[in-house]
């Protein structure tokens, strides 16, 4: 955030600002447009010194998605992108409390990485300020484990989270608290068996791609627990372009292309506690040379093997990249298209730690939503906003449902009545019954909601 003075002797993010604009600058002065519609850097006319870095103009270039710049220089431009993203989406503030979500993989790593560094400066900062006004945003690290719905053997998962342990703690200050908490820890503190109740409830889903999808939510929802009990006010994710590239096809093959904007965007406030991504701009290869160049340690990859959608989609795309770079980017900017929703954008407030410009690039680079939509209906287990087939569906059989399973039958989204609840009307309720306590206060809350907003749409 920038001061609004002239004269500033806090520890302000004046400076961080300026870079990210800048980078901004020169990234639109040093592309140009092709042929085709897409952007390219600039050849150089002297080819002798083709292969030297477009920017420093004295290291090598490497080869690749970036082929004119040099190592050095490629960091920085992507460490440019991540900074623009946290500084014109307002992701990060001095006041905040941030969870980062760790998984080891690549994506985390690099976002935990810059977040750090980010951090260690805004502590450089506020060390060498007179008045100190401004703190430094605290960060925390978060890691779900996921031991006893693994098919990876359980010393492999522990030997991972020992080196989770060892990464995020060699960091050096400010401190970062780890979180590792196994998933099933979602159900109540007092319930007993919960080990069981998890096995049995994904037991008792039959589609694969139904199962990897509610694992994904009750990942989401063991996030937001975390974030919740130790006062997080803001929840990064390390989704880069590539793995929103499979999404946008997975879903749209899942038959949930109307809430596929809601879940692509810099900024996702439809949880309690706000989600945001700021490596969306960034390619997993991108990703995979940083931690390389950093030589920064992460962990094998501990979500075993699956036959579902998600993995061929995985797979297809990946096939795509390899035709051609860019295709994974044409896929995510095809997507951006899409009308994004209210809940897309940080909500505006009048807190006076915000400063001026920061309002001001907030006002700048948040999509324009819907906003004549002014409340939405939600699927009570994954949280998609309900398309308005379903939304019709629900308001027709709403006051026929005689227990709490038929309505969560009715009130959930196509995809998951499809592939997540039983087709068995026997079943659902034993199914709704398997629920951890906090889907199924969610699925109260949204019920009792969702009926409040019908009324009100009655009238």
């Amino acid at each position: 955030m920038a001061c609004t003075t002239g004269v500033c002797q806090s520890g302000c993010y004046k400076e961080d600002d300026d870079e990210a604009m800048e980078f901004e600058r020169r990234s639109e002065s040093a592309t140009t447009t092709t042929a085709n519609g897409s952007a390219s850097l600039p050849v150089k006319e002297d080819s002798d010194h083709r292969n030297l870095c477009f920017k420093c103009k004295v290291d090598e270039a490497i080869t690749g998605d970036e082929a004119h710049l040099c190592l050095g220089c490629f960091r920085s431009s992507l460490f440019g992108k991540f900074k623009f993203s946290v500084t014109s989406h307002d992701m990060i503030n001095p006041f905040d409390n941030i969870l980062v979500a760790f998984s080891g993989g690549p994506s985390s790593r690099v976002v935990l990485q810059f977040v750090h560094e980010m951090q260690q400066k805004a502590q450089r900062n506020f060390d060498a300020s007179r008045d100190r006004s401004l703190p430094v945003f605290g960060v925390g690290v978060a890691f779900i484990d996921e031991t006893v719905i693994s098919s990876i053997p359980s010393h492999e998962y522990e030997k991972a989270i020992q080196d989770i342990r060892l990464i995020v703690s060699s960091l050096a200050p400010p401190e970062k608290k780890l979180h590792i908490v196994p998933i099933e820890n979602i159900y109540s503190l007092d319930s007993k068996g919960e080990t069981s109740r998890l096995k049995e409830l994904l037991h008792a889903i039959d589609d694969d791609t139904g199962k990897e999808d509610l694992v994904h939510h009750l990942h989401m929802m063991s996030l937001q627990k975390i974030a919740l009990d130790n006062g997080y006010n803001k929840l990064v994710l390390g989704s880069c372009a590539s793995r929103i590239a499979c999404h946008v096809i997975s879903a749209t093959v899942k038959g949930q292309g109307y809430s596929l904007p809601a879940d692509i965007q810099y900024v996702d406030a439809r949880w309690e506690i706000p989600v945001v991504l700021p490596l969306r701009d960034c390619l997993i290869q991108e990703l995979n040379m940083i931690c390389s160049h950093d030589s920064l340690k992460i962990v094998k990859q501990l979500d075993g093997s699956g036959s579902g959608i998600n993995v061929l989609v995985s797979s297809f795309v990946t096939l795509l990249q390899k035709e051609n770079p860019s295709r994974e980017r044409t896929i995510v900017r095809t997507a951006e298209k899409l009308t994004p929703f209210h809940f897309n954008r940080l909500p505006e407030t009048d807190d006076p730690n915000n400063h001026v410009s920061s309002r001001r690039r907030h006002k700048k680079f948040n999509p324009k939503s819907n906003e004549s939509i002014p409340s939405e209906l939600f699927c009570p287990i994954c949280n998609s906003p309900l398309n308005k087939v379903d939304s019709e569906r629900l308001k027709s059989n709403l006051r026929h449902c005689e227990t709490s399973a038929d309505i969560l039958g009715i009130s959930c989204c196509s995809s998951c009545q499809f592939q997540i609840l039983p087709k068995k009307s026997s079943s659902k309720e034993h199914f709704y019954s398997l629920l951890p306590q906090p889907m199924i206060d969610r699925a109260k809350y949204h019920i009792s909601r969702d009926q409040d907003l019908l009324r009100s749409g009655n009238k």
